[in-house]
Order: structure tokens, then sequence, then C-alpha cells
């Protein structure tokens, strides 16, 4: 019987960690529908708690008259698994009928809203009953096979299935859901299911022996209904109480450890093997309890004490964050020594409540077994615990985080603990209990209230940011908004004029108050979200905005008089509430009866009001930021399809730093999946721009539109006069770009393989950058004009020094060499590229160049002017530079130079056939000092041989040089080239 008993222990390991998959997948999916991240998984922790106490109140009446409850445990299991292995088409079939027939026919937002969830109420809960039913059915089979050890089997059970959980919540982010995507992560905790269901019915057929009597066994001071009373309401009030704790916890992590998938679960996973922890320390001693209610009282007490210590202990993992981000190396090596430290940071601070807590379950079941409730006291205790946690996740949510803030969250949270203490110390049998709970509740209030006042937890680090930049109270300026939202705490702060907004401590935008300062980086980007469809499309009248942000999207698109409405869809109040502090560069945005802000999810949204739009904008945050990544995957892409008008344009912004190219790539593809065509745009160094069409291709942006003054206006601002700056920022086509994410092997990003959510936390870690369509457009060859069907655009002029896009800075300095060489009186020091300066010291005397043997510093220069100018000058004036060269004043002596010389005029001229001859030519002949310069000559002549036509002796140069030029890495421009061939 011992060995069926610690058998059955092991498979309940078995059974948490399955429950913890399905809890942390149903999130994953449930996010899809709802929308925000921060409700799918409150709302799961709401349901699953839901249903829960259903499966336990069921099991607790039926498991006295049950003759064998571990067959009906099994069979339960077995259920279970079934309903996992369907549970992806079924989920898949209602939410998309419910997007295309049931939302729109829907009336209010209300209505949409309560229909939303109560579809997800019967997606999961079904499951979460039967899951409910498994540890009061368990547990009464186990306690049968040994009634004398009662409390031990509660405990041990409670530990077991925990620590499985937690192991469950880790697997499913770190392992299962990578390695075969959402519905195979269902499938796969599914079978488990039906093995262990397997096993258990196995053991069943040995037979159950009696039920346990429903007599007192410690004693009528526990068998009375005051005592039964106390003990269930004991439940549902510290089940409350903890997951208050929780939700706060999370939050509060979160703006320590960042807001991404991994760190999400890796608390969770924190407070259940806190809880684990507890039922496996009082599992030897809760038999020999003298006296369960006085233990049970100061449990609570302390329980309430330790959650107001983590509100210091929290204040100074900031601190600790900011010391690990100095030493840890940001490499890939490190990331799982970053999760690690926050996983430690997260068991910090929960684990001294979350173990007292895990103490509670085992111990108020204990006390009504013995006070002669029977079997059905582990459903009862099980059933008002987990009721108590649905009220402590809505209370968090909903009420005291908005309302009152996390701090005084928590201490709310803890008050409760120390009065429900309080009353159980006043119910013990101890002779001087009423001086205990008095003690108890003067101490704790006292505790509450220093804790409460304690100048600690101030908005300045609450909003640091410490995850990203590595400091727990950066010079960021003063904070002047501060608000803990339902799904994210959102601040506003800055200093000398340039004020940003933040979402969990990373900034999300940023502008200057003072129009005659310089733009911030940020700027470029949302202006130009808000001003390139118009440019595009000029006769747009509908826009829909997906993300709020600063508001000077929607400012600028409304300083055009185009637009008849901006539609802005934001999930997040506090944002819009926020975003007042940049007044009075944002004031149309709110003042404009053209925009209208609406704080619901963009996918119901859509699809409850079926309106078309002209354009439809997107800017949303990080994609590392747990939920984002789902507005990038190729199922938001067809159904956002759908909403666009013929000829309309769909325009997303994406971030390129703190991203890699395989993440970029897998959502371009995605993006290809669903619209006829895309140009991708660069706005600044680290930003891109998605435009997008349904069908036909997208068209060229039109010529400024003069008239409209406070639209040019704004242009102005972002350095932006001449038509050519707009059109020089494109990096690129769907025909072009498609081919070189193609050759990098990225899949797609789906909202069932979520690649992007699971990896792109690491990218933002280690701090790398997608850097392939920039490189390739800035490549010093005119690669993408030459193989790509277009006409290169050319600026007239060069860019104002503060704008720092790559490619309008490449043809500024592009300018500049051409112009200083061209003019014989022009100083090179005073040019106003400062790359360009040591170039044009040389060039401009050209004395060496002209000599026999010339130095290699001077053809390292010239070569580097080629690379600049050949790329990024328009025709005439490559002419100039590299075909008349009268800056040169000379006919080189040196075959060396002439052989240059003769490359590059083959390059300005774009003459294909000329630039395969010559490259090849200098290829096979004698060998010149430097990599680079053979890089550079397969790279001409390869190019030379597709434009040509010639694209099998292109493959046999790549095939006859590749390997030997670049053994290691291959940059993008080279492996567009060859799959070219």
């Amino acid at each position: 019987m011992k060995r069926d008993v610690k058998l059955l222990f092991a498979l309940f390991t078995l059974s948490g960690f399955t429950g913890l998959i399905y809890e942390s997948v149903w999130s994953h999916y449930l996010k899809l529908f709802l929308g925000a991240a921060a409700f799918a998984q409150s709302f799961v922790l709401a349901a699953f708690m839901g249903g829960m106490a259903l499966g336990a109140w069921l099991a607790s009446r039926w498991s006295a008259r049950s003759a064998n409850l571990l067959a009906l445990y099994g069979w339960i299991e077995a259920a279970i698994g079934v309903a996992a292995l369907v549970f992806h088409e079924v989920f898949v079939l209602l939410t998309q009928l419910s997007l295309d027939r049931v939302i729109p026919a829907l009336g209010s937002p209300d209505a949409v809203e309560v229909f939303k969830y109560s579809l997800c109420v019967l997606l999961i809960v079904p499951q979460t009953v039967l899951l409910g039913m498994t540890f009061p059915l368990l547990s009464g089979a186990v306690i049968r096979r040994g009634p004398q050890e009662s409390g031990h089997h509660l405990a041990m059970l409670y530990f077991t299935n925990s620590i499985g959980a937690a192991i469950g919540a880790l697997a499913a982010a770190f392992l299962l859901i990578g390695w075969l995507g959402m519905p195979g992560t269902m499938r796969f905790a599914g079978a488990l299911n039906l093995a262990l269901a397997a096993a258990v019915l196995a053991i069943s057929r040995l037979g159950d022996p009696a039920a346990v009597a429903a007599a007192p066994s410690g004693g009528t001071a526990l068998s009375t209904n005051p005592v039964v009373r106390l003990f269930l309401a004991g439940a549902f009030v510290t089940g409350l109480a903890s997951f208050i704790y929780e939700i706060v916890w999370i939050r509060m992590l979160s703006l320590v450890l960042g807001s991404s998938f991994h760190a999400f679960e890796l608390m969770l996973s924190a407070f259940i093997t806190g809880l684990a922890l507890g039922g496996l320390w009082i599992r030897r001693r809760i038999d020999r309890l003298a006296d369960p209610v006085r233990f049970a009282g100061l449990v609570q007490v302390f329980m309430g004490l330790a959650a107001l210590a983590t509100i210091f202990v929290y204040h100074w993992t900031y601190d600790w964050m900011a010391w690990a981000l100095g030493v840890l190396q940001r490499t890939d090596s490190a990331y799982p020594v970053f999760n690690l430290f926050g996983h430690a940071l997260a068991f910090a601070v929960m684990l001294p409540a979350t173990f007292l807590a895990g103490m509670t379950l085992p111990l108020f079941t204990h006390v009504l077994l013995r006070g002669g409730r029977g079997e059905r006291a582990i459903g009862q205790v099980y059933a008002a615990n987990t009721l108590g946690a649905i009220g402590g996740v809505l209370l968090a949510v909903h009420v005291l985080m908005p309302g009152v803030g996390l701090k005084l969250a928590m201490v709310a949270g803890a008050a409760i603990d120390i009065l429900l203490g309080t009353w159980m110390l006043r119910s013990s049998q101890a002779a001087s209990r009423r001086t205990h709970a008095f003690a108890a509740v003067f101490a704790g209030m006292l505790a509450a209230t220093a804790t409460a006042r304690a100048a600690i937890l101030e908005p300045e680090r609450l909003s640091s940011g410490v995850f990203r930049y590595g400091q727990a109270a950066p010079e960021f300026g003063p904070v002047y908004f501060y608000r803990d939202g339902k799904t994210a705490s959102v601040a506003v702060r800055g200093r000398e004029g340039a004020l940003s907004i933040l979402t969990n401590g990373k900034s999300d935008a940023a502008l200057r108050l003072d129009p005659n300062q310089p733009p911030t980086q940020d700027e470029f980007t949302m202006a130009l979200l808000g001003a390139l469809p118009l440019l595009i499309k000029p006769d747009a009248k509908t826009f829909a905005n997906i993300g709020w942000g600063s508001g000077l999207s929607v400012e600028v698109a409304l300083s055009h008089s185009g637009p008849a409405a901006v539609d802005t869809v934001e999930i997040e109040p506090a944002m819009v509430a926020g975003a007042h502090a940049f007044s009075p560069r944002i004031d149309r945005a709110y003042r404009d009866a053209r925009s209208h802000v609406y704080f619901e999810d963009a996918k119901s949204y859509f699809a409850r009001h079926g309106k078309l739009y002209d354009v439809i904008m997107s800017e949303p945050s990080n994609l590392w930021v747990s939920g984002v990544a789902g507005l990038f995957t190729t199922e938001f892409y067809r159904d956002t399809k759908r909403y666009l008008a013929p000829g309309g344009l769909f325009v997303q912004w994406v971030h390129a730093y703190d991203f890699n190219d395989r993440l970029l790539g897998s959502v371009v593809s995605a993006l290809g999946e669903n619209f006829a065509d895309y140009e991708i745009y660069e706005t600044n160094p680290g930003d891109l721009m998605f435009v997008a069409v349904a069908e036909g291709r997208v068209p060229r942006p039109k010529p400024l539109p003069e008239t409209e003054a406070a639209f040019m206006e704004q242009l102005r601002r972002i350095g932006i006069t001449r038509s050519e700056e707009i059109d020089v920022r494109s990096l690129g086509t769907k025909k072009q770009v498609a081919l070189l994410f193609a050759a990098l092997g990225a899949p797609v990003n789906s909202d069932f393989r979520p690649l992007v959510q699971l990896e792109a936390p690491r990218s933002h870690f280690v701090g790398s950058m997608a850097r392939a369509v920039q490189e390739l457009a800035a490549a010093p060859l005119p690669i993408l004009e030459m193989t790509g069907g277009t006409h290169g655009v050319y600026l007239e002029r060069p860019a104002p020094d503060y704008v720092s896009s790559l490619p309008l800075r490449a043809q500024s300095a592009a300018l500049e060499i051409a112009r200083v060489l061209e003019d014989r009186r022009a100083d090179p020091l005073r040019a106003t590229e400062p790359a360009a300066i040591p170039i044009l010291l040389a060039l401009k005397r050209p004395a060496a160049l002209c000599a026999e043997e010339p130095p290699g510093t001077a053809l390292e220069l010239l070569h580097r002017a080629g690379e600049i100018t050949l790329a990024n000058l328009a025709p005439q004036k490559r002419r100039a530079l590299w075909i008349e060269r009268k800056w040169l004043a000379c006919t080189p002596r040196s075959s060396r130079v002439r052989e240059r010389l003769a490359l590059y005029g083959a390059i300005a001229a774009r003459d294909a056939r000329a630039m395969l001859e010559r490259a090849r030519a200098l290829l096979e002949g004698p060998t010149e000092v430097g990599d680079e310069w053979d890089r550079y000559l397969l790279a001409t002549a390869m190019l030379g041989a597709y434009a040509a036509g010639e694209h099998q002796e292109g493959l046999r140069l790549w095939k006859a040089y590749g390997s030997r030029f670049y053994p290691r890495e291959i940059p993008p421009n080279m492996v567009y080239l060859a799959t070219l061939q």
C-alpha cells in the first residue's frame, strides 16, 4: 500500500506538470482573442481558479459516495487529456466564427466584451472543472490508504502537484512551445494526461479502501460549526490575499525583469515553487500540531508581515538587477544566467510569503478532516480557496492597482492576511488567545501603516527601466505622470525639453516640446508613420491607428486636411492620459473632431465595426514585450487586411534594434504571405516601417503638398523639404527583400508557432541588431538598382546634419565628396560630412595617385570614395566623378590605379558587361594584398554577371571564390547576389 501511495505522489507531480502547461498555453491562446496579454493572464487565472473551485466543490459532493475514488480520478485525467488533444481545432473554429459572424452583429463594446469573455469561459472552464476535481479525488484516495497520516499525505500531494506545476511553467516557456508550437504543446500535455490516466486506472483495479468516516478525531473544539465556518472563510480569504500578492508581484517584477513572456513564466514558477515548499515543510509536522487553529493564525499573521517585507526587498531588487547587468556580458551564453538571476530575484521577493501560503491549504483541510467533515472537507477547502483566488485576481487588476497603485495594493493584501490571522488566534484554544489576537492586530496594522507611509518605490525608481538601462536611478529627469493601469504601469518623465512616455519602465515614445530644438529619433518614426500614408495616398480619408504612443502620429495625420476620421484603438487608457504631457505638440490628437479613441483590443474593434479604412497604421510596443508579437503574425496580417478599403495601405512600425535578422525575416515572411506587395522604409537607423497593399504594387510617394501648411511644417520638423528625401529612405520592395530573407531561412511568425515572442527577449538582452535589409540597401554597389529593375533616387542636396537615416547620410556624404572635388577652391576641412574629410584631403591633392607606385593609403581612400559615391550619386554626378575625372588632373602612371578607375567608370555607367569583364580579370590576375578589395571585385563581377544575363558565370564565380573570401560570416549583399544567380 505504501508503494502505491509513493507512486501516486509521483503521478500527481506529472498531473501538476501538465496542468500548468495548460494554464500557460491557454493564456497565449486567449490573448490572441482578448487582446491584452495582462488581461488574458489575469482572466486565465480567474477562470482557471473558478473552474477548479467548481470542480473541487463537485468532488466534495461525490467523493464520500464513490467506492473507487482512484478509478474516478483516472477517468477524469483521461477526459482532460482528450480535451487537450482537440483544444486547438475547437479554439480556431469558435474564435474565427466569432470574428466573422457574431461580433459584427453585436452593438456595443460592452456586449462584445461580455461575449468574448463568455466564449473564453466556454473554451477552458470545462477542463478546469475537471482539473479542480483531481486534488480532492486523489487526496481522498490516498488518505483512504493511510488515514492515520492524513495531514502528511495532504501536504505531500500539495507539494508534488505544485512542484510539478512550477516545472511545467518553465518547460512550456523555455522548451515546449518553441519545439512543438502551441498546438503541439497542448497535444503533448494531453498525451501525458492519457498516459497518466492509464497508470492510475491500472492501480485502481486493486480496489479502494473504505471512505474515511465523517467523525471528529481531534476534540470538540475542532468539530463545531464556528470552526468549520472559520476555516472555510479563512480558505477563501487567504486565497484572495495570495492572488492579490501574485498579481501585484508580477506587475512589480515586470518593472525589474522586463515584460517579456519568459519573465512572466519565471515569476509564475517562483510563486508556485514557494507554495510547494511550504507544503513540503509542513508535511512532517501537521499531524503533531496540538492547536492547529492557533498555528494557522500565526501562519496568516506572519504571511501578512512577510508580504509587507517584500515591498522593501522589491525596492532593493532594482539595485541588484543594475549590479547583475553591470557584470554580465550581453551575449547569448549569458542569457540563461540572466534568467536564473531573474528567477532568483522573483524568489527573493515571493518566497517568504508563498512559503507560508503553501502551508495553509493542507493545514485548513487537515483541521476540517480532524473535525469530522470527512473527505468532503478536501473539496470544500479547495473550492473556497480557489473562489478567493478569483476574487483576488479581479480585485487586484480592476480595483487596487488602478485605484491605489502597486505598493498600497500589496499593503491591502497583507492587511487582509493579518486580520484573518487575528481572527484565527482569537478562535484558538490558547488561554491567552485574546492577548495574542490583540498583539497580532496591533503589530500588524502598525507595520502596514509604516510600510504604506515609507518613502520607497518612488515613481522615479518604478519607471527606471533597470532591466533595459542597467541603472536603478538613471538621470532621466523628474516624473510628470505615473499611473498603474490595468495592463501596464505608465510614466512620463524627462529633462531639457525632451519627454518620454514609458510602459513598465520601457520608453515607447520620446519627443521634444520645443520645436526649435532638433527632433528626437522617435519623432522621425512617429511623424513618418502619420505622414507617409498621405504622401503615398493623398486622397485617403479614413484612418485606423493601432496604439496611441505619444499621439504624434495622429497629430501629423490630422495636420493634413485630407483625413475625415482618425480612429485610434488603444488597450490601456493610462497611455492616452499620460500623453497629455506632450501638449501642445499633440493638441490636434485630443481636440480635433476627426480624432476618436477606442479603448479595446484591435481585433475586436475591427470585427465589431466592420469598417473599411483607406489607411491602417500600427505602432505597437517592442516585440519582446509579452503579447506585442501577436501584432506581427501571419494571422494578424490576414485579419487586418480584410478591413482595408480597395487601394488601402497598411503601415506598421517595427524596430531593428534589440532584434535580429532571423526574427525580422520571420515577421517579413508573415507580411508577405498576406499582402501582394510591401515596401520597407527606414525612419532612423534603429526603426523601420512597412507599407503594404492587398493588391497591386505599393505606389510611389507623390510630390510634397506645398499647400498643406501645417502638414509641411511637420515634415520640415524632421528635415523633409523635398520628395526625394522620402524616396531615398526606401530599403526595398517585396520582390527584393523576400529573396534576401528566404536565403536566410526565416520561418513565418505565427500565432501558434510564436517564434518572435519566444526569441525576441534573448535578442533584447543581447542588444543585437537586424541589419540585413539596411546593409543590402547600403551596399557599396548599386545592387538593388541593377537587379530589381528600379531607377535610383538621389538627393539634390545634403540632408540636415540632425537627420540620421543611413541612406540619407550616405547620399549626403557622396554629394559632399562630389562637390568638394568638382570645386577646385573648396576646402576639404570645411566639408559638412566628417566622414568625407580624410577622403577629400587625399583626393584633392592627387599626386600620390598619379605616381608610378601609389601608397596603399591613397588606394584605400580612393576605394572608399568609390564605395560611398558609386551607389549614391545621380548619373551625371557619377559621370563627372568617375568617367570624366577632371578632379584628377593627370593620367595615372600606375596600372593598379588605371585598372581601378576603369572599374569604377564601368560601375558609374552601370555597364554590366564591362563590370563583369574588368572585375573578373582583376580577380584572375595577380592577387593584391587586402581581402576587402578581393571581396569588392567578386561582388562587382557577380552583379555584372547577373545584370548581363550570365547567371551561370556568376554562380561559377561564387563557387570559385566565395568560401575563400568569406570563410565564416557572409554579408547580406553577398547572400543576396549568390541567391540571385
